[in-house]
């Protein structure tokens, strides 16, 4: 399951704007990264900006989405840190299943696995993603400090008002998946209630 905290530091990644905008390519783009590839059309959003609740659950499903890839080609053996990486890296290049980084992280040669990784650098643009992405899978090193970017504002191009920038705690709107249930503590527990109704 995708943790709040995998999921605030892929959005840190991205910005939220929560109406259909161009991004720096010009692909339409909406809510938290999300574009017509995801599977969700966004181009229903241009001039109809949604709430954050709504913005966040559809990056959530969309995530849900770009893991079962992750896992399909890197197994459920990773770290949070691992994952979080591996989902973000998916998330902004779509290519985790022809990356060769993956391979080679799989036959255990991380130095190379490390070049190949931060090899996916373009635009230029997303080099300081990449690198924290690296940093992450590689050495668990965390950079969200637990905020989103949202732009608030379009130009006549819908392309980001810049001067609009504001940080968004999104953690109340982002569901934390359910926690495991822990069998044998439960059992230990019942049987521990049946000894003392005795």
């Amino acid at each position: 399951m995708i943790t709040l905290k995998t999921a605030v530091e892929i959005a840190s990644h991205e910005v939220v704007i929560r109406q259909a905008y161009k991004d720096s390519v010009g692909v339409w783009t909406w809510g938290v990264g999300i574009t017509n590839a995801s599977g969700h059309n966004v181009e229903r959003y241009i001039d109809n900006p949604q709430p954050m609740q709504k913005c966040i659950e559809v990056f959530q499903w969309a995530l849900e989405r770009y893991a079962d890839d992750v896992r399909e080609v890197l197994g459920d053996d990773l770290t949070e840190e691992q994952f979080a990486a591996a989902l973000s890296f998916h998330w902004n290049t779509g290519g985790i299943k022809r990356a060769s980084w993956v391979d080679h992280f799989n036959a255990g040669n991380i130095d190379a696995a490390k070049k190949a990784f931060m090899a996916w650098r373009k635009p230029p643009e997303i080099i300081p993603r990449r690198q924290c992405e690296c940093d992450l899978f590689f050495d668990g090193v965390w950079s969200n400090k637990g905020t989103v970017p949202e732009y608030t504002r379009l130009k006549s191009n819908y392309t980001p008002d810049w001067s609009s920038r504001v940080e968004r705690d999104v953690s109340d709107f982002v569901d934390e998946p359910p926690r495991k249930k822990r069998k044998g503590l439960w059992a230990a527990i019942l049987a521990l209630l049946w000894v003392f109704k005795r």
